[in-house]
């Protein structure tokens, strides 16, 4: 029996319908896309951050949808050749009367070929007053991250 093996191309199309399924606020979708486990990192100024789960994470794109008029469209996207990862900038649309520009990191779970983490950054603080603006909840020293300046 040949093997299979997962690609760029598979997850690139696994983005692609995230991002429909948030437009759509299709909530079987968004959740088929991520691990039961998956992580969204945000960086501050949004309330309940991180979104843990995929169930919270498909519900959390509803109300956007539903509150905020939101719809994204995928500017530029990079996938790694040779790890489960990839690259994605983004618009985000409010009600036609705000944007906002960003990227997001994923990770990817390959055997499953869902989304198992998303760390969104954006192109302006959302929170000005924030002295430090980095991803909340997001375990910068134990994944290795540099915590002060040399």
């Amino acid at each position: 029996m040949a093997e299979t093996s997962v690609g760029p191309a598979d997850y690139e199309a696994l983005m692609r319908r995230y991002f429909d399924a948030c437009n759509a606020a299709d909530f079987d979708a968004l959740v088929a896309c991520f691990t039961p486990d998956a992580v969204h990192y945000f960086p501050p100024g949004l309330a309940g951050v991180p979104w843990r789960s995929a169930e919270t994470i498909a519900r959390g794109w509803q109300e956007c949808v539903a509150t905020l008029g939101s719809q994204w469209t995928v500017d530029r996207l990079i996938v790694s050749h040779d790890s489960p990862e990839a690259v994605m900038e983004w618009t985000h649309w409010k009600n036609a009367s705000a944007t906002l520009r960003g990227a997001e990191w994923y990770a990817f779970d390959p055997e499953t070929l869902r989304i198992s983490e998303i760390r969104a950054y954006y192109a302006a603080p959302a929170d000005r007053a924030a002295q430090i603006n980095e991803l909340v909840g997001f375990d910068y020293a134990g994944r290795g991250y540099p915590l002060a300046s040399h």
